[in-house]
């Protein structure tokens, strides 16, 4: 096979079959990982179910695989430089898919969550990996390009997730959201092994324990912390303050030991902040991810709680939004490479306020022609935004820094998306909580004691009344209210859904602010990070 790097030496900087080979390998690994993730999330009611668990519990299936990625990512750079990207990159998919295949197996949900770890240890190494892969297959002046080929998944799979996920358990149980990915890791391994170069490994660099001991825990107690804070509804609660204060705790810690001079090789090379071009880019996309991911779980539940869709046709409502990222990724990641990605990078967020502002004036009549275009505006905007925002990270690493970097660049990501998923569940949950009328049908309802798909029928049973009457005392409702009462519930949701894509708005606004330092034309694009900042 040809020698990569060679490929960094040609000054064509069109991508060649080599590396579209190569990004094919990736884009499929990445769809396993990032499509589970969304997959998952449709079936939690469905696990509420089968065993019995309350919300809370069955939480911990999308959890215990944020943890494990939050542990494992870390590790990866060092594990690429010491045992080779595509040994790793196949041991991750046999992972990935021996986690799934255990997934499927389980009989109680305690045996779920275990697995689904196993599952997280795989996939939380298949994104850093794969994004090592491509850049060291196309060189930091064809970045930009790759980066929207790995764009991809990143788009179908919160698009493609809950259409494939309702899919599944309705025509067949929930085990098939785990049993399908074992086709495709077999493929994904077989691919990998016939497409990816044999690794030549360098003496290793030693293992920095003491960093493994400080950044991994740090990770993923901070992360619990975050994620526990849409259960409590408030980051105050002791648990969240507790989890978060030690895992920043750890993580303060780790920072001034890996800038030790005595420490070569540190687990995360935070010395690469010493860069311009990364740090700022680093800096906009733990921004981006945290508004965009973050109001991400809006769109599906308005539509799911206000309109009455379920997930299915939820995520069908959901495509306008890929279609336009399928549009401009392409044409920006090639002026990103050309131009540099800061111009563009602006247009993007920009694009992508227009279309989240568009959702903050909806009401539960909202014709759906409005909310689908909005939908594409901001595709149009995510297209130019996430992948050459990545790639300006990207483009500064060379070949003895982009697996470290690499791995510094997922570890922000994914802590920021999971922050910005907890502070807009936060958001929304506190402010359906100061609806009065939700407040007095939550009230109504827990009175009432009866599933809320029986509600309707109970209520009609003249048998039920007094029953019925003790709960409207109770949640403070005269009988003579509660049709104006239930009627006015859509309309006060949807009140609370675009006050919280206001604010969404706002959030993707001040990451201009950051974007503005991304490098404006190619002279300033691309420029190595140093090794050493003491």
């Amino acid at each position: 096979m040809t020698d990569l790097s060679a490929q960094h030496q040609t000054p064509d900087d069109h991508l060649d079959k080599r590396v579209l080979v190569v990004a094919g390998v990736v884009v499929l690994g990445s769809i396993m990982s990032i499509l589970d993730i969304t997959v998952v999330s449709v079936a939690l009611e469905t696990f509420q179910r089968e065993f019995n668990a309350t919300s809370a519990e069955v939480a911990w299936t999308m959890t215990g695989y944020t943890l494990a990625l939050a542990t494992v990512i870390p590790l990866t750079g060092w594990a690429a430089d010491r045992f080779g990207t595509k040994r790793l990159y196949m041991t991750a998919i046999v992972l990935f898919a021996a986690g799934s295949a255990l997934c499927a197996l389980a009989d109680n949900l305690a045996m779920l969550v275990a697995f689904r770890v196993l599952q997280g240890i795989g996939g939380g190494m298949l994104m850093p990996l794969g994004m090592t892969i491509l850049t060291r297959a196309a060189g930091p002046e064809r970045v930009g390009r790759v980066m929207a080929i790995l764009g991809v998944p990143m788009l179908l799979g919160p698009i493609g997730g809950p259409i494939l996920g309702g899919a599944l358990i309705d025509s067949a149980s929930w085990h098939w959201i785990f049993l399908i990915n074992i086709p495709l890791g077999v493929i994904a391994l077989i691919y990998a092994f016939l497409a990816l170069d044999k690794d030549h490994v360098e003496p290793s660099q030693t293992f920095d324990f003491l960093g493994m001991v400080l950044l991994s825990p740090g990770l993923a107690m901070f992360l619990y912390g975050v994620s526990s804070i849409p259960e409590a509804g408030t980051i105050l609660d002791l648990k969240v303050i507790g989890f978060m204060v030690a895992g920043l705790l750890l993580i303060a810690i780790f920072v001034p030991w890996a800038l030790a001079r005595r420490n070569d090789h540190p687990l995360i090379d935070v010395r690469l902040f010493g860069n311009k071009e990364l740090t700022v880019a680093v800096v906009t996309l733990a921004l981006f991810a945290m508004a965009f991911f973050g109001a991400g779980l809006l769109f599906p539940l308005y539509y799911q709680t206000v309109r009455g869709e379920d997930a299915l046709h939820a995520g069908l409502l959901l495509a306008p939004q890929g279609l336009g990222a399928m549009v401009t990724m392409p044409l920006a990641g090639m002026l990103s490479d050309r131009t540099g990605p800061g111009k563009i990078v602006l247009g993007g967020l920009t694009t992508i306020a227009v279309g989240m502002f568009g959702f903050s004036q909806l009401d539960d009549t909202t014709p759906y022609w409005y909310l689908l275009g909005c939908l594409f505006v901001m595709g149009l905007g995510m297209g130019c935004t996430m992948m050459p925002t990545f790639a300006a990270a990207q483009a500064t690493l060379r070949e003895h820094t982009i697996a470290r970097g690499t791995t510094l660049v997922n570890i922000v990501q994914q802590v920021a998306a999971s922050a910005g998923t907890a502070l807009f569940s936060v958001l929304l949950t506190n402010g359906l909580k100061g609806q009065e009328s939700l407040e007095k049908s939550s009230k109504f309802m827990a009175a009432l004691g009866v599933p809320e798909d029986q509600v309707e029928s109970f209520v009609a049973d003249p048998a039920n009344q007094q029953k019925v009457a003790d709960a409207m005392a109770a949640a403070g409702i005269e009988p003579s209210a509660m049709k104006d009462l239930l009627a006015s519930i859509p309309a006060d949701t949807a009140a609370v859904f675009s006050e919280v894509f206001l604010i969404a708005s706002i959030l993707v606004l001040v990451c201009l602010v950051p974007a503005w330092f991304l490098p404006k034309s190619k002279a300033e694009h691309g420029a190595a990070a140093p090794t050493v900042l003491h």
